[in-house]
């Protein structure tokens, strides 16, 4: 293939996945709306206790294998390697099986001790139903790692939008069967949390379906496939001759796999830390503070209301910040100190702004959204206080982005494991005074932490060096009429229905929560074009929406 068909094909590759992976985690992220409001706020809050401890559990039994397959097989494949490529992914699929199978049982006979150390006898169920999708879930990360090293994104994709589509389907069955038959609140968690083993046997499936059509078109190559073979795979080359296989033992592949993914594994486990913190610490300190077990799981299950919607918006700033990775690493490799700053600069205000006019928004229309989606204010407080996470989790979420861009890899993980130490630490402190509204602002706080310690490396490794108190002075009129535009529009629909005779319900509080955003969305658009803090050609470097919207505001006359 000629190098500039590999970039092709490599763009469009990533192009797939960026888009399944948005998509996949919208499913996730929305799926705990109906969730909490079938389930009730208990169900909710076990649910959330519980699912942090189990992506940790997900994210140890793959030990970083898929990503140290992909790169080994990307490596084979470029030198025709073939056969070597299939005994890696072998050897890789039959340990992470046992090694799923293993952690599996152990987290379903451990459970009611988890349960002691989280300090609820609630979360047992739940944590053993989560348990099964080990037992499916890391052989299919480890076939989705060989396609990727093939450089072929379609099975990954299509494997975790099924996932997805059939976790949410199985989690919403269960729930109406169980809420009918009059199920406890613990078995109910447990039936939520059986759609991912029932997602993950799903995204296995069509991981296999793909595997079934790989050995297919391999075996049409080498003329029938006779001859030995490797998960049905036989062993020859193209022209129909045996291969010539470099016949590493199985312990040397095991340590070049485990040298290459524990480090990713390590990096993969700091992202879910916060959340393990919060698993941990946060019903426990609520149950010593004076609440009986069952309100401490609903008291969860209402702290946990707001946090969707910060991850919508970290998600966005995640899918953003793909725009400036591949710039930033070619500026970089070329030496060109000055663009890479100038990227730099400019990737933080923009992220700066997307937080900061989210966090607002929410805080300002927290009420209307939570009686929206959650059927009442109960929490509207904590949610303000959570609404400040979207600044933080976007910040550090662009800063982790541009460090791996100029190739600083490690620092990001390491620096969210001192915001997990934050958290916990403030956990303890503010949680029995505060109640979950002091988890918030732990939160808040670990997450500003995370992004302020990336943003002082990224100041050194990049050189860019932001006009801090310039930034703040445009800033700040952007975001008070960001929230005077969303709390007036809100005001107005409501007593737009009031007078039309709708009673004040969810139907009203949708009605102001889409105009309080609608008209935010606009004041920040016009406000960042006025103050310069997005021009023209910026807005144009925005994909699919940028052109529109520079030509919309330039026919406002707001761009010039």
């Amino acid at each position: 293939m000629k190098p500039d068909q590999t970039g092709v094909r490599l763009l469009r590759g990533a192009f797939i996945l960026s888009a399944a992976a948005i998509l996949s985690k919208l499913i996730g992220t929305l799926q705990k709306i109906p969730l909490q409001n079938m389930g009730g706020d208990a169900v909710f809050g076990i649910y959330n206790t519980v699912y942090p401890f189990y992506m940790m559990m997900i994210t140890l039994a793959a030990v970083g294998f898929p990503a140290a397959v992909s790169k080994y097989v990307a490596e084979y494949e470029a030198v025709g390697r073939t056969e070597d490529s299939h005994r890696l992914l072998k050897l890789s699929s039959i340990t992470l099986v046992l090694f799923g199978l293993i952690l599996g049982f152990l987290m379903y006979v451990c459970a009611p001790w988890i349960g002691l150390w989280i300090g609820s006898s609630q979360v047992v169920p739940a944590l053993r139903a989560g348990a099964l999708a080990l037992a499916f879930v890391p052989w299919m990360a480890v076939l989705r790692g060989y396609f990727q090293g093939l450089h072929n994104m379609v099975p990954t994709a299509i494997s975790q939008i099924t996932e997805q589509i059939v976790r949410v389907g199985v989690m919403i069955a269960l729930l109406l069967y169980m809420i009918r038959a009059g199920a406890r609140a613990d078995m109910i968690a447990a039936g939520a949390l059986l759609g991912s083993a029932a997602g993950g046997a799903a995204g296995l499936l069509v991981m296999g379906l793909y595997w079934r059509k790989h050995i297919k078109g391999y075996r049409g190559k080498v003329h029938g496939g006779e001859g030995s073979s490797t998960f049905g795979i036989p062993d020859m080359n193209d022209s129909g001759q045996h291969a010539d296989v470099t016949k590493e033992g199985a312990g040397v592949l095991i340590r070049h796999l485990l040298a290459y993914g524990i480090p990713v594994c390590l990096s993969l486990l700091a992202v879910p830390l916060i959340g393990l913190v919060d698993t941990f610490t946060v019903p426990r300190l609520l149950k010593s503070s004076g609440l009986g077990e069952a309100l401490t799981m609903a008291e969860f299950g209402i702290y946990n209301r707001g946090l969707p919607l910060v991850q919508l918006v970290t998600m966005l700033a995640a899918s953003l910040s793909v725009l400036f990775i591949p710039a930033l690493a070619e500026a970089k490799f070329r030496g060109e100190s000055d663009r890479v700053a100038g990227q730099t600069r400019m990737a933080l205000r923009w992220f700066w702004l997307i937080g900061m006019t989210a966090s607002v928004g929410l805080a300002v229309l927290a009420e209307p959204i939570n009686i929206m989606l959650y059927e009442d204010a109960a929490g509207t407080g904590t949610m303000q206080v959570i609404a400040f996470t979207a600044a933080g989790g976007t910040l550090s979420t662009i800063t982790a982005a541009l460090l791996q861009g100029i190739g600083v890899v490690k620092a990001p993980a390491l620096h969210l494991l001192a915001a997990a130490g934050l958290k916990l630490l403030l956990n303890l402190l503010l949680v029995p005074q505060l109640g979950i509204t002091g988890a918030a602002i732990a939160g808040v706080a670990a997450h500003l932490t995370a992004a302020a310690l990336n943003l002082a490396l990224l100041s050194r490794s990049a050189g860019a060096r932001l006009d801090a108190g310039g930034l703040l002075a445009r800033t700040l009129p952007v975001l008070a009429a960001v929230a005077l535009a969303a709390w007036g529009a809100g005001e107005a629909a409501s007593g737009i229905l009031a007078a039309a005779g709708f009673a004040p319900g969810r139907l009203t509080s949708a009605a102001r929560s889409l105009s309080g955003v609608a008209a935010g969305g606009g004041a920040f658009l016009i406000g960042a074009a006025l103050t310069k803090l997005l021009t023209e050609e910026e807005l144009r470097m925005l994909p699919k929406v940028g052109r529109p919207l520079a030509a919309f505001l330039r026919a406002l006359r707001v761009l010039r």
